[in-house]
């Protein structure tokens, strides 16, 4: 009997955590830290607490619906991968109606608290990003490796919606916040297509690795798209929006990608990729906590 009353316990705990799983909790964090960082740039000194509240929750539930519903759309796709086939959709914890009713739901609530928290602006905003990532980036996987160019752009779009959210438009330093976390992306996302590019092979996408087995192609990309992350990673100082010691740690952080940019281009193995990879994890966020610590007030 204890063991069935431990059972029927645990059962809506699992589906509870499953449905979680959808919205990809570690990205949807990146997604959240970026649009906070957009907001608090473009606000006042005192930022408008229940404003803030809005955003935070409306882009909470409308990026994590939508990671909800691309797993939904790859769910083949994760069943034919061994980073993914144990997700709750290839392993049917979930049912493939369950994930598209849930992410559809949790999108559109967030949409909805967005345009009457946040903003008209922020709204499209954000459901041009939705509409990029769902029907532009994830069939475009299947088809071409400008899917990773592609996917940058709604992945870069969430400082932006912050911003708007902050000033009601999207101005110069919005653009300049897009054009960061874009070209960031690139050598991000390819190091990890390197690490799994059998893995990507073997799901029928068509990454840059997997079309570019000797890799010279995937690090010119990346090599490429670090050195420009460099330059415009120091254009906040430049027009006012950051201080001094955002650029000195811009310029630190940069050189520093780009010296893993240009080992992997070296080295040509998935240990390369993964400390690029990993470096790229920690640039993000510190770039954008000391852009924000050392805010010029606008």
């Amino acid at each position: 009997m204890s063991h069935s009353r431990t059972f029927e316990v645990a059962l809506p705990q699992a589906r509870l955590s499953d449905y979680m799983s959808l919205t990809k909790p570690r990205l949807l964090l990146m997604v959240l830290l970026s649009t906070l960082a957009g907001y608090y740039l473009a606000s006042p000194p005192a930022p408008h607490a229940l404003m803030m509240t809005g955003l935070m929750v409306g882009m909470a539930l409308a990026a994590g619906g939508a990671l909800a519903l691309n797993q939904y759309l790859e769910r083949d796709v994760d069943a034919r991968m061994k980073r993914t086939c144990h997700r709750a959709l290839p392993e049917g914890r979930l049912q493939p109606e369950q994930a598209l009713m849930f992410g559809t739901a949790v999108t559109v609530t967030g949409l909805l608290i967005l345009a009457l928290g946040a903003g008209l602006t922020c709204a499209v905003v954000t459901l041009l990003s939705t509409v990029g990532y769902l029907f532009v980036y994830t069939p475009l996987k299947r088809r071409s490796p400008l899917c990773t160019l592609a996917g940058a752009v709604p992945g870069a779009l969430p400082p932006v919606a912050g911003w708007a959210a902050a000033r009601g438009t999207i101005d110069l330093e919005a653009w300049i916040l897009f054009a960061i976390l874009f070209l960031w992306q690139m050598p991000h996302s390819l190091a990890i297509a390197q690490m799994y590019r059998a893995d990507y092979e073997r799901a029928g996408l068509r990454l840059l690795p997997v079309i570019d087995p000797q890799g010279r192609s995937t690090d010119r990309q990346i090599f490429l798209h670090s050195m420009a992350l460099l330059a415009v990673g120091l254009l906040p100082t430049l027009v006012g929006l950051a201080g001094v010691i955002y650029f000195w740690t811009a310029l630190a952080l940069g050189m520093i990608l780009l010296g893993f940019a240009g080992f992997m281009a070296v080295k040509r193995s998935n240990d390369a990729a993964r400390r690029l990879m990993l470096v790229s994890l920690v640039y993000l966020p510190v770039l954008l906590a000391v852009m924000t610590l050392d805010k010029v007030r606008l």
